[in-house]
């Protein structure tokens, strides 16, 4: 029988453990901030990827849940976590990618029960992504039973950092990517299912304004205002978005003054940043290297900068994508792309030059909403999709 069939029924077959797996995930509530909830989920999943065969180890930080990784198959009895040298590998290993804290606080649960409704499960964190996790876990156990001969080594990352930033989790990502043939990311799918080949890069600036505290009814002349300036900064800034290409600059807090009768010495503002490439970030570096005071009476900082680069549809990413669209078709299924103002952990290992592809996860909707639900059919297929994947990798 024909591989790609074979790892489709199994993962049919062992649809409902996937489910079970993707509930008992949901269940233990894991809110990026709250480290001891979230290593209560990271010790029952570490538990169940050794269930299954992996060697997993904890890579502990004292602010944030401790990410996991788990290593599978060929020498992964003997593999060992440690700085990679960049750009070296062994030309054997895999990388399954996600993580497993939510935006969502704990007792989310009671206003969002975990419930099976309508071909749905519902849930907080479901779809962005445990149910991500629970299908590379399928995935894993397909490969390992169906195609032990020609598996690569699997690596899975699991984080628990991403929603604010990954900065605990950044260097690991990296060190993994770089030991990596390609990098699978089991993010959300895009509406329908469609992959994504592409994601904004991500970043914060804040504007600084300092000028001259006064009375403002006495004596206002004598003042600077920096919420005055503030004002001119921000319709410069306003001028840098260019939706057409994918350019998008938007403040989003203002803050300034202390008192109603005080011409006020200090503003500040912060501005999301979104760009679809790296020349795009270096140039929206340097326009707000370039801002200036109007009233040259006060002085204008721009600190920050694109901390998350953007995953850019390169060559390498869509030949495995392509590679993914032509397993689908295998599985009776048409799969699409398509890109992201959102950034991933992927964007990481893409910016390596690693081969990426993102979105690998549940078909569903709601990241991040009340309403959030992955499609109980589709689930298995998306195993077999990103084992059959896998085994194509070379």
């Amino acid at each position: 029988m024909n591989t790609i069939i074979s790892l489709r029924d199994f993962c049919r077959a062992n649809g409902e453990w996937l489910l079970e797996t993707t509930e008992t995930l949901v269940r233990l509530e894991s809110p990026t901030t709250d480290k001891a909830a979230v290593d209560r989920c990271g010790s029952v999943l570490a538990s169940r990827l050794e269930a299954i065969g992996g060697r997993v180890t904890r890579l502990s930080r004292p602010d944030r849940g401790d990410h996991l990784r788990a290593a599978f198959g060929p020498a992964a009895s003997h593999d060992a976590f440690g700085p990679a040298e960049a750009g070296r590998h062994d030309g054997k290993q895999i990388l399954l990618l996600g993580h497993f804290d939510t935006v969502w606080p704990v007792g989310q649960l009671d206003r969002m029960p975990l419930a099976r409704s309508g071909g749905r499960l519902h849930g907080p964190g479901i779809f962005d992504m445990k149910a991500g996790i629970a299908i590379a876990m399928l995935a894993t156990r397909a490969l390992l039973e169906i195609a032990p001969a020609t598996a690569h080594r699997i690596v899975m990352l699991w984080t628990t950092d991403e929603e604010i930033g990954s900065e605990s989790s950044r260097e690991a990502i990296e060190d993994e990517a770089r030991r990596s043939l390609a990098v699978l990311v089991l993010e959300p799918s895009l509406p329908g299912g469609a992959v994504k080949t592409s994601r904004k890069g991500c970043g914060t600036y804040e504007l600084v304004v300092r000028g001259i505290a006064a009375h403002a009814g006495i004596e206002p002349q004598k003042g600077a205002s920096a919420v005055h300036e503030l004002a001119h900064q921000i319709l410069r800034v306003n001028a840098l978005q260019d939706l057409a290409r994918g350019i998008s600059v938007n403040v989003v807090q203002v803050s300034g003054g202390l008192r109603s009768n005080v011409i006020p010495d200090e503003a500040r503002a912060v501005v999301d940043v979104r760009v679809p490439t790296a020349a795009a970030a270096a140039e929206i570096a340097a326009a707000f290297r370039g801002l200036h005071a109007v009233d040259e009476r006060t002085t204008v900082e721009a600190v920050g900068g694109v901390d998350r680069p953007p995953l850019e549809r390169t060559d390498l990413v869509v030949r495995l994508y392509k590679e993914a669209r032509d397993i689908a078709r295998e599985l009776g299924q048409e799969l699409a792309e398509g890109g992201t103002g959102g950034g991933s952990d992927g964007n990481f290992t893409a910016a390596l030059g690693v081969p990426t592809l993102d979105g690998l996860g549940a078909i569903g909707d709601g990241a991040h909403a009340l309403h959030e639900h992955v499609d109980i059919e589709t689930l298995a297929d998306r195993a077999a999709l990103v084992a059959g994947l896998i085994t194509r990798i070379e």
